[in-house]
């Protein structure tokens, strides 16, 4: 429970980010009850009250400030005050494409310096001589230091000169100009379009494909490959002797992908070698990645993923709904936007939000799955939907099932139009272990 004194720092913040346009007694009233009666926790009560009120949720998010010393190969969120030593913007290829870029070397007090690159300059025009607070900054691995991505999420804000006092002995490194050299990458690194790609892992599956080409009918390979950041499938266009759980390391391999979920490609001019390494077993590559929402908000996919959150939001068309046979959109009165009057297929279907403090996500479930959770059957949606006259009732009762509920899901996650999205494989309600907590709980107050 939060008192009236705990939950005011919060309130205060959502007005910020609402720009004052709701009333704090009135969002003071909403936290309270999503905190209090609802048991959501207190970043997913946070967030939902300001999409609720037409805010951005990503406003209340924030990175850990750190000094460029204390950067780590894989962070996930980071804030940074810095001086732009260095700024370059040049033109690279991706994917056949041309694309702009920002790099340089940015450094801070203590004068420690980091290579940066900003992939989407309209995001930010970092300029050098500046100091700048970079918020939502992530980083990765390059020769074996951490080098400063600015993404989508970033927010750069100008700073005052004397804010940032570099030591005047820094040395500020040269970078290469281009990015010809190979991208080291793994699983989880991996997007759409990128080229000259070399990725160590494992093989999970292998199946050959007969293909018709120009050239007459070719044999391909398709797969899954992974590492411990993940699983991607994978399609060899030449025959490298692939075995199933043997490990390779793939060079000079392209990314193609559909709805930001990547593919791994590789022909004649890739190579594959047997490297001999200590690796996860193909048991522990096949289990399910359990991830953060915000991790892939910024990855932007994902391959059996396991999300925990509260659901937050029922999205409509949830409950008994009704399908065209021909190309299985969903129906309003029998007639479909695409072959008109149709003889419609009954289906049942969860479109919700789920929230894990950090991000939400749209989750859409299937019949089968809709089911396992539930409970409830098609067969007895439909008899209630006959017996009640209410074809909305069963919709009514999945969401007192699960509306501020906990909830566990593994499926795969596509980005698109509408955001991110988690097509649910399997899912089930989180039941707490209330002894446990009681005993930690226990254990705080002895020790107090």
């Amino acid at each position: 429970m939060m008192n009236k004194e705990e939950i005011a720092p919060h309130v205060r913040e959502i007005a910020r980010v609402l720009e004052g346009k709701i009333d704090e007694q009135e969002i003071e009233k909403d936290l309270d009850n999503y905190l209090n009666v609802y048991k959501m926790s207190l970043e997913a009560s946070k967030r939902h009250i300001v999409r609720k009120y037409g805010g951005d949720p990503n406003a209340l998010t924030k990175g850990e400030r750190k000094m460029l010393s204390q950067l780590g190969l894989s962070e996930q969120t980071v804030d940074l005050l810095v001086r732009v030593m260095s700024s370059t913007t040049r033109e690279v290829t991706v994917g056949g494409n041309p694309k702009t870029i920002l790099s340089g070397i940015l450094a801070d007090e203590n004068g420690s310096t980091v290579k940066f690159t900003v992939w989407d300059v309209s995001k930010a025009d970092l300029k050098a001589g500046e100091n700048y607070l970079i918020r939502y900054a992530y980083t990765k691995e390059w020769s074996g230091q951490p080098e400063v991505h600015l993404g989508t999420r970033a927010v750069v804000e100008l700073r005052p000169q004397d804010e940032v006092k570099v030591p005047d002995n820094v040395t500020v490194p040269q970078i290469a100009g281009g990015y010809s050299a190979p991208i080291v990458a793994k699983v989880a690194d991996l997007k759409e379009n990128m080229n000259n790609v070399t990725l160590t892992g494992r093989v999970l599956s292998l199946k050959p494909k007969e293909v018709e080409t120009p050239s007459g009918k070719k044999t391909m390979f398709t797969g899954v490959i992974a590492d411990e950041t993940g699983k991607v499938e994978f399609t060899a266009w030449h025959d490298f002797g692939l075995r199933e759980d043997e490990v390779i390391t793939v060079t000079n391999a392209y990314v193609k992908g559909w709805k930001s979920i990547p593919r791994l490609s590789f022909g004649e001019k890739g190579q594959v070698t047997r490297p001999k390494v200590q690796f996860p077993t193909g048991d522990q590559l096949s289990q399910a990645v359990k991830k953060g929402i915000d991790e892939l908000e910024r990855i932007g996919w994902g391959s059996d993923i396991i999300i925990t959150g509260t659901v937050v939001d029922i999205k409509k068309g949830t409950g008994l709904i009704f399908r065209c046979p021909e190309c299985n959109r969903v129906v309003q009165k029998g007639v479909c936007q695409v072959h008109g009057k149709v003889q419609q297929v009954p289906d049942l279907r969860i479109k919700v939000v789920v929230d894990d403090g950090s991000a939400a996500i749209t989750a859409v479930m299937k019949r089968d799955v809709t089911e396992r959770l539930t409970g409830i059957t098609l067969k007895t949606a439909l008899d209630e939907a006959r017996e009640t006259m209410d074809p909305e009732g069963v919709g009514q009762r999945f969401e007192e099932m699960l509306l501020a509920k906990p909830i566990e899901l593994r499926g795969n996650v596509i980005s698109d139009d509408y955001g991110l999205s988690i097509n649910v494989t399997d899912a089930r309600i989180l039941v707490p272990d209330v002894r446990t907590e009681a005993e930690a709980l226990l254990g705080k107050i002895e020790v107090i």
